[in-house]
């Protein structure tokens, strides 16, 4: 079995459930308390597909303006990147563009899945898919999900769908 370790960028802005996300995909549980992570903060989870195993290295990195600038060291080295929205506010079209440059600044091509947040949060849905694919496809991203870190809904999709790109991409 092949055995490989992807660095994996976790980005967007503060509030939007990034450090939420996380907890539910490596730890299994929604925690409501979470605090804004300074700087960046790690997780590492270990999945398999494919008579592959992958050791994904998740790199969280704080959303506040007040942190963009140490964060631009931590992306170099990154296979790939998820970059999270809250789907109940229409994210800014600059916000998206700063986090794309932060995140490519080092590989122009480096894969990005969209990943919009609180889909449990049904009634106050204020993006719907047409406008999320439209900022997909304006940033050259791979794939748009929808998650829900408080029920579990599409949490492993993101994920699993970067591993499989990232590997796609090796060279032999």
């Amino acid at each position: 079995m092949r055995s490989f370790v992807f660095k994996v960028l976790i980005a967007g802005n503060g509030g939007v459930g990034k450090t939420s996300l996380l907890r539910r995909y490596v730890d299994g549980f929604f925690d409501d308390s979470t605090i804004e992570t300074v700087g960046v903060d790690f997780f590492i989870k270990e999945i398999e597909f494919n008579n592959t195993y992958c050791m994904l290295q998740l790199w969280d990195l704080g959303g506040q303006e007040r942190f963009r600038h140490l964060i631009e060291n931590y992306v170099m080295g990154a296979r790939g990147a998820l970059l999270l929205f809250d789907m109940t506010r229409m994210p800014k079209i600059e916000s998206i563009l700063q986090w794309v440059n932060i995140i490519r600044i080092h590989d122009l091509n480096l894969p990005i899945i969209l990943v919009g947040t609180k889909l449990d949060l049904e009634d106050a849905i204020a993006v719907d898919d047409e406008s999320a694919n439209h900022i997909k496809n304006a940033f050259n991203m791979i794939k748009y999900v929808k998650t829900s870190a408080k029920n579990g809904d599409g949490v492993k999709e993101p994920f699993e769908i970067l591993a499989k790109t990232i590997k796609k991409g090796i060279k032999y």
